[in-house]
């Protein structure tokens, strides 16, 4: 089966795409982040399209858009954390390199505190959505990994050496590089 070397899928805050930009780095090969694409196919934000077009809509183009990356991309894959969710999405993504950046709570509040743009966290308290939806996601998440990993605990790029070390994946850069 060819496709990506590695897909990362989790939570909001669980680092995909900065792990997702160190290892690829590391390994020499391009990143993709699902979201990019569909900004690229689209020409809208992820906000634009969700108030345009609204969920559905837009989870719809996300399933397009993930099953010409899954043909057409041989690096490191990057997935927004609803993209797990679609129906298609365990017959698309099993038997591939998937791995569950996991977080803790208090460290994805610590990086949700930093960032605007995230729809599904809009209202009067973020982390309880946040939390809602973790919880919502977290069994098809776990379903679909083939690998879970601690992405709270140090860098990006010490994650991503992680990963590698568990996808054993030939690392092709330093691995003391210390990318983000």
């Amino acid at each position: 089966m060819t496709g990506p070397l590695a897909i990362l899928i989790g939570p909001m805050a669980a680092g995909k795409t900065s792990v997702g930009r160190s290892l690829a780095a590391q390994l020499d090969v391009e990143f993709a982040d699902l979201d990019a694409l569909i900004v690229q196919a689209d020409g809208r934000s992820i906000p634009e399209l969700f108030a345009a077009e609204g969920e559905p809509a837009f989870r719809a183009l996300e399933a397009e858009t993930l099953e010409r990356a899954l043909r057409e991309h041989h690096g490191v894959l990057s997935l927004g954390g609803g993209a797990p969710m679609h129906p298609l999405a365990p017959e698309r993504l099993r038997g591939r390199p998937v791995v569950l950046l996991e977080v803790a709570e208090r460290v994805a509040e610590r990086r949700l505190s930093h960032g605007v743009g995230r729809p599904m966290l809009e209202g009067e308290d973020p982390m309880a959505r946040w939390r809602q939806i973790a919880q919502e996601r977290g069994p098809r998440y776990r379903e679909l990994a083939a690998f879970r990993i601690d992405s709270g605990r140090g860098s990006a790029a010490h994650v991503a050496r992680t990963i590698i070390r568990t996808l054993q994946l030939d690392q092709r850069t330093d691995p003391d590089k210390e990318t983000a």
